[in-house]
């Protein structure tokens, strides 16, 4: 199971592992930056619903590990400036058809590193590395309707609407997918 840094030209994304997403769920942000081996900002607290999610998805899904929480880290900085995952594991057994074999990514870029086309290189690479060592090949992206820069991103990306849900913690999302089966999409 493949579970190593994804490289970039500017990034390292690196698993979180138990420890470093309990130290940062504890607020201890100086222990969890010695076990990543990277600075954690204080903006890692401001939303941590995806660490309480890798949490409970890991108790319920054996397969999901490699799946769960990476730090973007600004590899010149040695410094994390967002957190990018994969909601779940594929599920061959979805209950919906655009959720068969996908899996729905979800990030965030801190302050002030936001439009500066991170997001993009992290998403990118993450799709590749989905693609190269399990063979998925379907994405999904849900989008608060107001969150302009991440619609933009996910349609540029080739990302198409097929779906509008109502999320329990999010509110309305707009859920997006493609599927990259060719090789204009690396």
């Amino acid at each position: 199971m493949p579970s190593t840094d994804i490289i970039t030209p500017r990034l390292t994304l690196r698993l979180l592992g138990d420890e470093v997403r309990d130290a940062c769920l504890a607020g201890n942000l100086e222990k969890a930056s010695v076990l990543l081996g990277a600075g954690i900002p204080a903006a890692m607290l401001d939303h941590p619903s995806s660490l309480h999610h890798d949490k409970k998805q890991l108790v319920t899904d054996a397969s999901y590990p490699p799946w769960a929480s990476r730090a973007i880290i600004l590899s010149g900085e040695n410094k994390t400036i967002g957190l990018i995952r994969f909601h779940t594991s594929p599920d061959p057994h979805a209950s919906k058809d655009y959720l068969e074999n996908a899996v729905e990514i979800g990030y965030q870029v801190f302050e002030p590193y936001r439009r500066k086309g991170y997001a993009r290189e992290a998403a990118t690479a993450m799709f590749n590395w989905a693609r190269e060592h399990f063979q998925v090949h379907r994405f999904v992206a849900s989008i608060a309707p107001d969150n302009l820069p991440s619609l933009n991103l996910v349609t540029s990306l080739g990302f198409i609407k097929v779906d509008e849900v109502m999320d329990e913690t999010d509110g309305m999302e707009y859920v997006f997918a493609v599927n990259y089966t060719d090789e204009k999409h690396r």
